[in-house]
């Protein structure tokens, strides 16, 4: 089950949007913890927060021919998620790795999400079950005998960022963006004020302020 303690900070998470949050992460010096652009919401208006189960998938060529081999790392790696995690895998291009099975599986574990810096497949279903998941391409492929995995909970790269398990996931429309665990508490707190801050730009802005003005008196644009 997700850590109690972690409760309260995933649902504050969830309310901020991966643009706030990449904005906070640039003001502690971490500037290059949002995804590749080629990782995109697979459903417009899904999105999703909560802390990375890493996964590590390399090519293979070939079917083992011992059938209790088939799928083994990939099924497991699903089997092992818990409530608020989100399955994030290593980059594999065009890698076929995920499809409705899958995502019925981890939906049904409560898992928040996936982001696949590789390729899925059945689309249209996975679009039914309503699961967010942020993919880099979309391929029909069966991924026995192209990839498989190579270890779970270990520092991975995905969409060019270094992402290591337990590290705080936020994905929405704009994209994914990757909290360092131990930065998670202050990076959510600047946001959370941020967001506050945009909430009164905001209001000026629609009243006719001058936007330079409106900078000047907030900081935030």
């Amino acid at each position: 089950m997700t850590r109690i303690e972690d409760r309260p900070l995933l649902e504050r998470l969830s309310a901020l949007r991966s643009a706030l949050v990449s904005d906070c992460l640039d003001q502690i010096g971490v500037r290059s913890n949002a995804l590749a652009s080629r990782i995109r919401p697979l459903t417009p208006g899904l999105c999703m927060a909560g802390r990375a189960v890493t996964v590590r998938i390399i090519p293979v060529d070939g079917v083992p021919e011992d059938r209790s081999l088939w799928y083994r790392g990939e099924l497991q790696a699903i089997d092992a998620l818990r409530p608020g995690d989100v399955l994030v895998t290593s980059t594999l291009a065009d890698g076929p790795f995920f499809g409705e099975l899958l995502a019925t599986a981890a939906q049904m574990r409560g898992a928040a999400g996936a982001v696949i810096d590789a390729a899925s497949r059945d689309i249209a279903q996975i679009r039914e079950l309503g699961f967010a998941v942020f993919l880099a391409s979309v391929n029909p492929l069966d991924s026995l005998g192209r990839l498989d995995v190579d270890a779970t909970n270990v520092p991975i790269e995905c969409g060019g960022v270094r992402i290591e398990p337990g590290d705080l996931v936020l994905g929405d429309d704009d994209g994914v963006v990757v909290v360092p665990a131990a930065r998670a508490e202050e990076v959510i707190s600047l946001a959370e004020v941020k967001s506050a801050d945009e909430d009164a730009v905001r209001v000026a802005l629609a009243a006719g302020a001058s936007v330079w003005e409106t900078f000047q008196q907030h900081g935030v644009i």
